[in-house]
């Protein structure tokens, strides 16, 4: 709907000034019941608003009297806001709310995993990829809820409209043969995922002394090829300007 100034001398006010126009409406399912609302503004204020019951443009300010009463006399302008708002936008809303539902009201559950920085990090417990974001994640021991040594991160959201969490656990208390009685919990409408506190599963970005190992061998033997590659190279480079003297046929004197 397009709005004029229609009478309210104030909008010619030299300077800038802001015209503001809200409309609304709210479907109650269980009451199957449409509320709805529409006005106008002018620099911040309520101006004139529509009344449904009865029918009929309010005046906010003392300004908008002249403007209220001379659309209370446009029969199509009042029908046509009435039309819009009671009945094509409650049937917008529940279109979209419709489409949206399997997508809102969906339920999508994360991957779970073990992750530490260094022997001496606490372990993270990582979870990503689900929805909705009410969710729950803790560290049992021995089947019981624990909370010393636990330290809750903050639900983040992803690129792809799930979401993320981590719960850390300080282990430097624990001792390498109880690993095995912790585990992670997640927990969404009541479904439960756990993954036990395994050394073999954790995930970290350090290297193992093996690997450092083979790396410095591999090492090693890279440069040792290199550099027997470019002795032969030079070798070669120097017989090439450097010939070796041929041997003269002896000539023999009989004596």
């Amino acid at each position: 709907m397009l709005f004029t100034c229609f009478n309210l001398s104030f909008c010619f006010v030299s300077g800038v000034h802001v015209l503001q126009l809200l409309f609304s409406c709210d479907w109650d399912p269980e009451i199957q019941k449409t509320t709805a609302a529409l006005k106008y503004g002018y620099n911040g204020e309520d101006v004139i608003a529509l009344d449904f019951e009865p029918l009929a443009w309010i005046a906010l300010q003392p300004q908008a009297i002249a403007t209220a009463q001379a659309w209370n006399t446009d029969e199509n302008r009042l029908s046509y806001s009435k039309t819009i708002l009671t009945q094509w936008c409650p049937e917008w809303l529940k279109e979209a709310l419709d489409k949206g539902k399997s997508f809102l009201l969906r339920t999508e559950y994360p991957s779970l995993s073990l992750l530490q920085k260094s022997p001496s990090s606490p372990v993270s417990c990582h979870a990503t990829g689900f929805y909705p974001s009410r969710a729950l994640m803790f560290w049992k021991k021995d089947g019981e809820e624990i909370h010393e040594n636990v330290d809750h991160g903050e639900i983040l959201p992803n690129n792809d409209g799930t979401f993320q969490m981590s719960v850390y656990l300080n282990i430097s208390s624990i001792s390498p043969e109880d690993w095995r009685r912790y585990d992670c919990v997640f927990q969404l409408h009541d479904k439960e995922k756990n993954i036990n506190l395994d050394e073999a599963v954790i995930k970290t970005n350090r290297e193992s002394p093996s690997s450092t190992i083979i790396a410095v061998v591999i090492g090693f033997a890279l440069i040792s090829i290199t550099a027997a590659a470019g002795y032969m190279a030079y070798k070669k480079k120097t017989d090439r300007h450097h010939p070796l003297p041929t041997t003269s046929q002896e000539n023999y004197v009989e004596l």
